[in-house]
């Protein structure tokens, strides 16, 4: 405790009639010394003791505590400053800043600096301007920095009250090297090459006898790696070849070299979409229908779609004698689309098509061949599909997941899902789209025609009249075929009794005989969010059991999943770090990637203090390397240099707070008034004898 006395004044008039009654009292003092009044100076007296009551002074006395001068360490836990040795020299240089601190009797205060979630690298500017919001900035002596310097925020102003120090951690012998994807795009074109733009770099003090080359290795989406010999420091181009749709895990990884740093950032995942090119589809109908422009309408709308349509219009009962190769202005180019393109299109569609002389068997026999090899078939059955001039009856019929019995029923019926149906990606999820009926089936509208068939392989996913085949998906060497036993879908579209999921039906059919990946019907997928992987299987089998995760290093975990919905499993899993994960359930595998593509806190690793050199000089202070040993602590004075040859400095405060605070008046009132008097009396008395 300590004690100070000050004269404080509290005027009893405002403080301008003060001065304007101290100026009258001076020049009424002058001009009594003009005239040469002997008491011109007891005059003033008086006046200066009227003007004394009326600034009322009083003798005040403050009782006060001292306080500590405070210190802020800040201390870099990040992931680049616990690599080579780093975490050692960061807990040496704390525990010699607190025993030095305490011995200058400072209030430590310690804050650390941890990694961001969000991949943003070393905040420490960030956390210095939050923790001297909590601060009292009269209070604070100096600021102690930990750090490898490596800061991602230095940008961020900061105004210190005090002297800021670098401790800096690392080793001038230090040296690193690291994977740099220049480029990567978000999206690539199946089937077409895209470029990549890599570097490998070397960073510091790197030792003379390293080899200028190195080998990358690289694979896509876990498979086999490849790998390559690269130089290091010049940019080189990568081209690779998607052939996959949906997201490609592309992963880069270099050799570590002897004393380096670390190998964190000698590897790379980078994440590209493969999307298709324009799909080209082969529309071919028979007689004109209703059915046919919801056909053409469905595919115009689709602007990643080309669409070629060709209409059959001369109707079989016309005997006129014309050659059919003369019945057009054009001839229809049945050999170009046929033989010389037919592999040029990703889906040809059969709607309502009957034989006509125009096709001879040779080219049926050529579109079944393009079905097995990869292609895709829709066949749109009307009654013309159960009689003699019938597709099926021409080489296409064996490829065919079932058999006409030439029978067209005419009578209305509502199409139904089958339980297989529920778990196909088709028609999975279209009974939610109408309500229920009495029955507990989804009240779509009526369809009146279906063509009887009999199922003799392939997946049966709707049904309608006594639960006959009416949607049948098969699959055909690699390739895709579809029969729908009915040209009754446009019925749904007009809305005749409320309608029906008429467009999200044939968009779902079109996209699966495309091959588009979210239509599969067996599939293995997994997403990150932050540490968390979900992982998705979809089946049509009726149960599903567990899926193997493979970690970055390899070590493997069992995880059981659990029925989400009808033919969909899922599972969630935390990942203890970032890498590459592999997946698998024994039939299916995947890949994916977490978190970011390349580590910010290890795309520069090397250990500086130019980040924070603007922040140290404003404040005079200085950088200490640790391999050099630790710093000295020293109380220096406001404004004067704080740092020196192994020593660094701090500013005292001396801050206090007030415990008490007494006043009491320097004179009564009626003693000033007896001065005041007084003096004006012997002013009166001198002058009088005179």
């Amino acid at each position: 405790m300590t004690g100070t006395q000050d004269i404080v004044f509290a005027p009893l008039v405002p403080v301008l009639a003060l001065w304007v009654l101290a100026a009258l009292a001076a020049a009424m003092v002058a001009l009594a010394l003009w005239q040469g009044l002997r008491g011109w100076w007891l005059r003033g007296l008086a006046a200066l003791a009227v003007l004394a009551a009326l600034a009322n002074p009083s003798l005040q006395n403050e009782t006060r505590e001292a306080l500590s001068d405070i210190a802020l360490v800040l201390v870099d836990d990040t992931a680049s400053n616990r690599i080579g040795g780093r975490d050692a020299q960061t807990e040496a240089a704390l525990a010699h800043l607190e025993g030095a601190l305490a011995d200058l009797a400072m209030d430590t205060r310690i804050v650390t600096v941890e990694d961001d979630a969000g991949n943003a690298g070393t905040q420490l500017n960030t956390a210095l301007a939050e923790a001297l919001a909590d601060l009292p900035r009269d209070r604070l002596a100096g600021v102690f920095i930990v750090s490898d310097g490596q800061v991602h925020d230095a940008d961020l102003p900061v105004s210190v009250p005090a002297p800021t120090h670098l401790l800096k951690t690392g080793l001038a012998s230090d040296w690193d090297r690291r994977l740099i994807i220049r480029n990567a795009p978000a999206f690539a074109i199946l089937g077409e090459p895209v470029t990549l733009t890599l570097k490998v770099e070397d960073q510091g003090a790197v030792p003379p006898d390293t080899s200028r080359f190195t080998t990358l290795r690289y694979s896509i989406d876990g498979a086999e790696e490849q790998s390559a010999m690269v130089p290091i420091g010049e940019e080189m181009e990568l081209t690779v070849t998607l052939d996959r749709g949906g997201m490609n895990v592309l992963q880069f990884e270099l050799d570590e070299a002897p004393g380096e740093l670390t190998p964190r950032n000698n590897a790379a995942i980078v994440q590209i979409n493969g999307v298709r090119d324009r799909l080209s589809v082969l529309l071919v109908s028979g007689e004109p229908n209703a059915g046919q422009r919801t056909w053409r309408n469905l595919l115009k709308s689709d602007p990643a779609v080309d669409l070629v349509h060709f209409t059959i219009l001369r109707p079989p009962d016309r005997q006129d004698g014309v050659p059919v190769d003369e019945l057009s202005l054009i001839a229809f180019p049945t050999r170009e689309l046929f033989v010389e393109k037919i592999d040029e299109f990703d889906l040809i569609i059969f709607d309502r098509y009957r034989r006509r002389g125009i096709l001879p068997n040779a080219y049926f026999s050529n579109i079944a061949r393009y079905v097995e090899e990869g292609g895709a078939l829709l066949v749109v059955g009307g009654p013309e599909l159960a009689g003699a001039e019938s597709i099926w009856r021409s080489p296409l019929g064996d490829i065919f997941p079932a058999r006409p019995t030439a029978r067209v029923i005419e009578q209305g019926f509502r199409p139904q899902i089958t339980e297989l149906g529920q778990r196909h990606p088709v028609t999975g999820g279209l009974q939610d789209q109408a309500p229920a009926s009495e029955d507990g089936s989804p009240a779509w509208g009526r369809w009146f025609r279906q063509i009887e068939m009999e199922h003799e392989r392939g997946q049966v996913v709707m049904t309608g009249v006594n639960d006959r085949p009416l949607l049948m998906l098969d699959r055909v060497g690699n390739g895709r075929l579809a029969l729908l036993a009915s040209d009754q879908t446009w019925l749904w579209d007009r809305g005749f009794e409320g309608g029906g999921p008429q467009l999200e039906l044939l968009r779902r059919l079109a996209h699966w005989m495309m091959g588009e990946p979210e239509l599969e019907e067996e599939t293995l997928t997994a997403t990150s969010e932050g540490n968390r992987i979900t992982i998705l299987r979809r089946t049509l089998r009726d149960e599903m059991g567990e899926v193997t995760i493979t970690s970055p290093d390899s070590t493997e975990t069992v995880t059981k999943l659990r029925e989400d919905g009808p033919g969909e499993y899922r599972a969630e899993w935390d990942a203890p770090e970032v890498g590459l994960y592999r997946l698998s359930d024994g039939e299916l595998d995947t890949v994916v990637a977490l978190g970011p593509r390349a580590p910010r806190e290890f795309e520069e690793t090397i250990a500086t203090s130019g980040h924070l050199r603007a922040l140290v000089d404003s404040q005079r202070g200085g950088v200490v390397d640790l391999e050099d040993g630790m710093p000295d602590l020293r109380l220096v004075r406001e404004g004067r240099t704080a740092a020196g040859r192994n020593w660094l400095g701090l500013t005292p405060r001396d801050a206090y707070l007030t415990t008490e605070l007494r006043s009491a008046a320097l004179l009564p009132g009626w003693l000033w008034l007896m001065l005041a008097a007084g003096f004006a009396l012997c002013a009166w008395l001198r002058e009088g004898r005179r």
